[in-house]
């Protein structure tokens, strides 16, 4: 009997989910609201410690580190480890961004003796993904991704009665701030077109044109984290994301024509998201989460999008929604997935398969650019 909890940090939300393996029960399945989550920490701590004391010695929690970290337990962490994870500037620790608060709950997680909390990969930390395909890269999947495609192959191995190494899809995950898109080939994740380095999703602009970035590092006296939040669908849409829900968006773009302009480049980032992808799976299915995916409508769209683009190169992909027992986010059952699997459950195998022990190296290893060297200024705890 293994019990085992998961958190998924989103941009709007921190989810909660746990189970217990032998029975099947849910120990616990609950959202917390970001910036209550900035404003005390401690606050997810707390959470955890009301389940262990109502259910019982939890076997394994796999908490919430941005970036990623090789996995490891949480009281393993180093300070430079936990900076690179949430890595940010001076200036930006100042305006209190929410990612501060994920670093003030990481160091809270590392001194939780009592909590058995492991921190856990990126998709650049992993060996299953080529070097070339890191080159220059730091966000090709945050460790929440990994979530997200691990609970794709169980999904897909359920679906089939395949084992986890003989699924191959794509793990599309259309969030509040960015749309992410992760490859997986033979039960492992080999890609990843994500966040800030993908196509836009409906807060955040995705990559960045280099010449544009130039532009404002040049124009701007802080170029700051909060840039990279900007630009995306809504803005392309002229609406306020944090006034205009994504349910009202979907709405809008059906009765505005400025709004639909919006709609149509979120739609289109998802297909270019997936089709990037295609060098390196070719995919049996293509599995859709995150809060867009919730949206009839809009999963709708995309899977006729995505499904008519297939038939047009002339080959059937079957477009999914990720089922998940959570009425938290999906990637917080997939979270979940993975702490069973650390502690020798019933998922062990699908840790295995994903290789997720051999993780190893930091965000930066692979930067071949001159002056990579003083990117060591992220190491060191700003607070």
């Amino acid at each position: 009997m293994v019990k085992a909890v998961g958190i998924d940090s989103g941009t709007k939300s921190m989810d909660i989910f746990g189970f217990d393996d032998e029975t099947g029960k849910v120990i616990v399945d609950t959202a917390v609201d970001r910036n209550r989550v900035t404003e005390n920490p401690g606050i997810i701590i707390d959470v955890l410690r009301e389940v262990q004391d109502e259910h019982g010695r939890i076997d394994a929690i796999v908490g919430p580190c941005g970036y990623g970290i090789p996995l490891k337990p949480a009281r393993e962490a180093t300070d430079a480890e936990i900076a690179l994870a949430t890595f940010i500037t001076g200036a930006d620790v100042e305006r209190r961004l929410k990612i501060v608060g994920l670093r003030e709950l990481m160091l809270l997680m590392r001194d939780a003796e009592d909590l058995n909390i492991y921190f856990t990969p990126g998709v650049i930390h992993l060996p299953t993904v080529p070097e070339w395909r890191k080159a220059n890269r730091v966000d090709l999947g945050t460790a929440d991704k990994v979530f997200t495609a691990a609970l794709s192959i169980v999904r897909e191995a359920e679906r089939k009665g395949i084992p986890y190494s003989e699924t191959n899809l794509i793990a599309v995950e259309a969030g509040f701030a960015y749309t992410s898109a992760m490859a997986v080939r033979n039960g492992q994740i080999v890609d990843g077109m994500a966040g800030t380095a993908g196509f836009p999703g409906y807060l955040g602009m995705g990559f960045m044109d280099g010449e544009l970035a130039y532009a404002l590092a040049n124009a701007l006296d802080d170029f700051g984290k909060l840039v990279l939040f900007q630009g995306g669908a809504a803005s392309v849409a002229g609406v306020d994301p944090f006034k205009v829900s994504p349910e009202e968006f979907v709405k809008l773009a059906r009765e505005d024509e400025n709004v639909q302009k919006g709609y149509i480049a979120m739609i289109e980032a998802i297909l270019k998201d997936v089709f990037a992808l295609l060098p390196s799976v070719r995919p049996d299915a293509v599995y859709l989460s995150g809060r867009f995916s919730r949206i009839p409508e809009f999963f709708g769209d995309v899977k006729a999008a995505l499904e008519g683009a297939f038939e047009t190169y002339g080959f059937s992909v079957e477009v999914l929604k990720l089922e998940s027992r959570a009425k938290a986010k999906e990637a917080a059952e997939g979270s979940a997935v993975i702490a069973n699997g650390i502690a020798g459950g019933k998922y062990r195998e699908l840790v295995e398969t994903l290789r997720l022990g051999e993780s190893s190296g930091s965000i930066f290893d692979w930067v071949k650019l001159e002056g990579r060297e003083k990117l060591k200024i992220f190491e060191e705890l700003r607070l």
